[in-house]
């Protein structure tokens, strides 16, 4: 594997590898993935389409796969994990379908209870994420001009509506986009974040009380009915990155990444990612180096974005990392793994 070195001012000088390749994982299903949880470089939990989920406690050494009952019609975009026995699964769709649901699993997958179902018009759930095991976050795309959010204090086991009062007025058509489930993130005990997309700016959501109240910043990024934000991350309190494009160019070139070192209130654009197009999730590994995947490819990043790396144009639609230790998750069961260094 030939290495390559980067040194910047202010940085110390980080070895990457020039031709890292993923290492395609074994799970036995066909069922399609935009959502990883990832414990520890051993327990990894996934979800799919058709009620599928996928987790391993050994590294992928073994995994396991299944299906949630009477939730075959259920798109699970998103996954949130405790332990290796412990995970929530977030279904994405109409609710008037049926298809807006919260499921838990407290014994490994191997029963599951249904925490939360709404057949609300026009709720269509995006994202989901924990500060700690009792406290955790959902949000769908606008009803009546404003986000859908609820919040639990015990576990999943009772969900509250934030008031519409306490949340910012959407502009037209602006929505997100369940494609990695990276669109809602959280940091900390108290800090979230929301990304948008789909209108005539991309704009960023932040609260920094659990969800009861909320500010929104507007990012340098491109908007517009296919495009916008598409997945965040927190690295710390104040730094944090966003990237996106347009899913129905997804190889279109352009500006597709951008960071905030304030908290989210206000956002620079980074240079566009080798390879380009649409981006949907970002990862942070060991020496502050970003991690990015969508549809044209995996890109690295040693220098916060300023300059990028293609790894390879494997497509994917999320990512999610422990340590250097990563897992990418796209479609027809597609599970990769690989560890940086």
């Amino acid at each position: 594997m030939k290495p390559a070195f980067y040194c910047l001012i202010g940085y110390l000088c980080t070895m990457l590898p020039t031709f890292a390749q993923w290492q395609p994982q074994s799970v036995n299903t066909e069922a399609s993935f935009r959502a990883v949880s990832v414990v520890s470089a051993e327990v990894v939990w996934i979800g799919g389409t058709q009620g599928t989920f996928v987790r391993t406690a050994d590294g992928g050494k073994t995994w396991q796969t299944g299906t949630v009952p009477d939730a075959q019609t259920c798109d699970f975009r998103d996954v949130h994990a405790i332990d290796a026995q412990t995970a929530y699964l977030m279904s994405a769709g109409p609710a008037e379908k049926g298809q807006a649901r919260i499921y838990k699993t407290t014994n490994g997958g191997q029963t599951w209870s249904l925490l939360y179902q709404t057949q609300q018009p026009g709720v269509f759930f995006d994202g989901m994420d924990f500060w700690d095991k009792q406290h955790g976050i959902v949000f769908s795309d606008p009803v009546n001009n404003k986000w859908f959010i609820l919040t639990t204090e015990d576990g999943g086991q009772t969900w509250q509506p934030v008031p519409e009062a306490s949340l910012p007025v959407m502009n037209p058509n602006e929505a997100a986009f369940a494609a990695s489930g990276t669109s809602l993130v959280v940091e900390g005990k108290r800090n979230v974040w929301i990304a948008s997309g789909g209108a005539t700016a991309s704009r960023v959501f932040r609260s920094t009380d659990r969800g009861k109240s909320w500010s929104v910043a507007t990012t340098p990024l491109p908007a517009g009915e296919a495009t916008g934000l598409f997945g965040m991350q927190f690295f710390r309190e104040k730094v944090g990155v966003v990237v996106g494009g347009n899913y129905k160019q997804e190889q279109q070139p352009g500006p597709n990444a951008a960071i905030t070192r304030d908290g989210g209130q206000t956002w620079q654009l980074l240079a566009p990612t080798d390879p380009p197009g649409l981006k949907e999730a970002v990862a942070l590994l060991p020496g502050d180096r970003l991690l990015t995947v969508g549809p044209s490819g995996t890109s690295i990043s040693a220098d916060q974005g300023q300059t990028w790396q293609k790894l390879d144009t494997d497509g994917f639609h999320s990512v999610a990392c422990a340590k250097g230790t990563c897992y990418a998750v796209g479609a027809k069961g597609k599970v990769s793994k690989q560890v940086f260094k």
